[in-house]
């Protein structure tokens, strides 16, 4: 029986999926005492036309892709490294393709279009244990650090969070505000199931025991309030860059981890200003480094009231 129930399409060097209309499920979400970019009264009130969809969201048109390119090592020891180009708005369609690499069969290019071909997304992906550079490191490495940062005046590069342990996802476990839906309410609307997701067929699994799909692995490392400094607030902050690796995976349903998180890099455009956290996910049997996930988070200056007034206070005292 086949794990999936998608057709894929497949030329010499490149798949890609059927078009999925992916599903808002954050609409509810709230962080700080108000509500996210996922609102649409929010997301209108910065100048988008409608609430946008999560981004890890796409990441599940990747996995029937992946999987065909390595097998069932892409839970094993897959990386998704993305870089977010457009929005997604509930009702729009998006395909996914990946083409693979001429010189390095563990290494993919990997982006999502509209169905007027916009890019959605581009980014890379890759089969370890032994990842190469990445699309999102390759980024990271590249941007120079900012400094006198207003919203994330009091974040440093290399604060640490202490280790928070006993974090799992359980099929009907709420998820509180950060992710207001279970496990089971994502997989009855996700774009691509695969059966290892489900208890009914995980025991026909390598592992004998149901997955966490990949768009669901941020989650399970953002639920839980982060101890780093914060963005001040209130402030909207949307997804940039977004990396998941398993170095030692899959990550299972029901199973406990420790995260530890640091803040590896600060950034800033004309409209945001950026927190890079990476998050360290390790057993907790046997403390192993099961994965990573690197995410650079975009706050929104226009939605920080203060901005323009604090700005000006931060260049005196500078002077």
């Amino acid at each position: 029986m086949s794990i999936w129930k998608t057709s894929i399409e497949e030329t010499e060097t490149q798949l890609s999926g059927p078009f999925r209309a992916p599903q808002q499920m954050l609409a509810e979400q709230e962080y700080d005492g108000h509500l996210s970019i996922h609102d649409d009264s929010q997301a209108e009130s910065l100048g988008f036309k409608g609430a946008p969809i999560e981004g890890p969201t796409h990441f599940s048109q990747f996995d029937p892709l992946l999987h065909k390119l390595w097998g069932d090592d892409w839970f094993r020891f897959g990386c998704i490294s993305t870089h977010f180009k457009a929005m997604v708005i509930e009702g729009e369609s998006v395909k996914a393709y990946a083409e693979r690499s001429n010189t390095d069969y563990k290494t993919a290019r990997i982006w999502v279009v509209k169905e007027d071909g916009e890019v959605v997304l581009e980014g890379s992906a890759s089969l370890g244990p032994d990842h190469p550079e990445s699309h999102v490191e390759k980024i990271l490495a590249s941007r120079p650090t900012a400094e006198n940062l207003v919203i994330l005046e009091h974040a440093k590069i290399g604060d640490r969070s202490p280790p928070e342990k006993g974090i799992r996802i359980d099929f009907n476990q709420n998820l509180g505000k950060n992710y207001p839906f279970t496990l089971n309410q994502k997989l009855k609307k996700i774009t691509e199931c695969c059966n290892w997701y489900l208890p009914v067929h995980a025991t026909s699994s390598p592992w004998g025991r149901p997955i966490v799909p990949f768009e669901m692995i941020n989650p399970l490392v953002s639920y839980s309030r982060s101890l780093l400094p914060r963005a001040k607030q209130p402030s909207i902050g949307l997804f940039a860059d977004l990396q998941v690796k398993l170095i030692n995976g899959p990550i299972l349903v029901n199973e406990e981890y420790i995260l530890e998180r640091e803040i590896v890099g600060l950034g800033e455009s004309r409209r945001t200003e950026s927190m890079w956290i990476k998050t360290s996910i390790f057993s907790s049997k046997n403390s192993e480094l099961v994965g990573t996930v690197l995410l650079n988070n975009a706050v929104l200056k226009d939605s920080f009231t203060n901005y323009e007034a604090e700005k000006k206070l931060l260049n005196k005292t500078d002077v």
